[in-house]
């Protein structure tokens, strides 16, 4: 049985007369009258009732009618979405971000905009650290990332495409001796306890810690690790040591803690979009669409 034998039999059906029907599908009524034959002989059931002068439905086939009329919609419904898919407006998206991503302004607007531009498409969003969420891309388990500078080597499949520049910050108790600066250097931060992300956590901004303290001539002192940005400011109000974290972290205020800026040129961090090379799926383009344009106004 195929698509255009229940066409067929829907126009003969609605209709009732083969001569219309014939007129209304563009085809010879001999031609249809057999096809019509073939249907029945395939079903196993007559459907219609004709004669010289007229065609009726029999009971089979006023129910077959209402079958044959959902399959053909859910046959155009298929179709539809398929071409909606091509053009990027259908499916789903998994997009990771780690976790400063949604306090940066960036990552509010290119998820909004994408959400208003495609509402078929499921946006799924997991949080995940920088060296996970590329693993994730390079296993097809992601389909995008919005990450931090990595200090490892990406696999060859995966690239990143930088979209902003974030300061660091210093986060420390605002009783602290360096609380009064205006800004920090990295080489005042010699001897102070830090609290930092777990190093297994796969951030991009614990080795971009180390980096900084050894190109100011000291290795960090570790006072404690914690795997979430909130946590490490909270401990921070409670005195176990001060931190650094990418400027968009300012948005959470907590008694007991204030921001500095760091005076060192390379005090800070790029937000990255991690992409498959190879992509070519529209619903990838359109989103690297709108988060480079995005990045690209608030740039100006």
């Amino acid at each position: 049985m195929e698509l255009r034998h229940l066409r067929y039999f829907v126009a003969v059906a609605e209709e009732l007369s083969f001569t219309r029907a014939a007129a209304r599908l563009h085809i010879g009524q001999p031609p249809l009258s057999h096809q019509i034959q073939q249907l029945e002989s395939e079903v196993g059931a007559q459907l219609l009732d004709r004669s010289k002068r007229w065609v009726r439905l029999t009971e089979a086939g006023k129910l077959f009618l209402n079958d044959a009329r959902r399959v053909l919609a859910l046959s155009e419904q298929a179709m539809q979405t398929a071409r909606r898919a091509e053009r990027g407006e259908a499916g789903e998206l998994r997009v990771g971000y780690t976790y400063s991503t949604p306090l940066t302004p960036l990552f509010a607007s290119v998820v909004n905009r994408y959400r208003q531009q495609y509402p078929g498409v499921t946006l799924t969003l997991h949080e995940l650290p920088t060296v996970p969420q590329i693993a994730a891309i390079a296993e097809r388990e992601l389909d995008l990332g919005l990450v931090r500078p990595p200090d490892i080597s990406i696999p060859d499949s995966v690239s990143l495409t930088a979209l902003r520049q974030d300061p660091l910050v210093l986060v420390l108790p605002s009783d602290h001796p360096l609380a009064s600066q205006p800004s920090v250097s990295i080489s005042d931060l010699r001897d102070q306890p830090l609290v930092m992300y777990p190093r297994t956590t796969g951030t991009g901004i614990y080795p971009q810690i180390f980096r900084l303290c050894r190109a100011a001539g000291f290795q960090p002192s570790i006072a404690m690790e914690a795997g979430e940005a909130s946590t490490i400011i909270g401990l921070v109000a409670a005195g176990c040591g001060i931190s650094i974290l990418p400027a968009s972290f300012e948005i959470i205020r907590m008694a007991g803690v204030c921001y500095r800026p760091l005076s060192d040129a390379a005090a800070t961090t790029a937000l990255m979009l991690a992409q498959r090379k190879e992509e070519n799926s529209p619903l990838v383009a359109a989103f690297v669409a709108i988060a480079m344009a995005i990045a690209q106004q608030s740039g100006e």
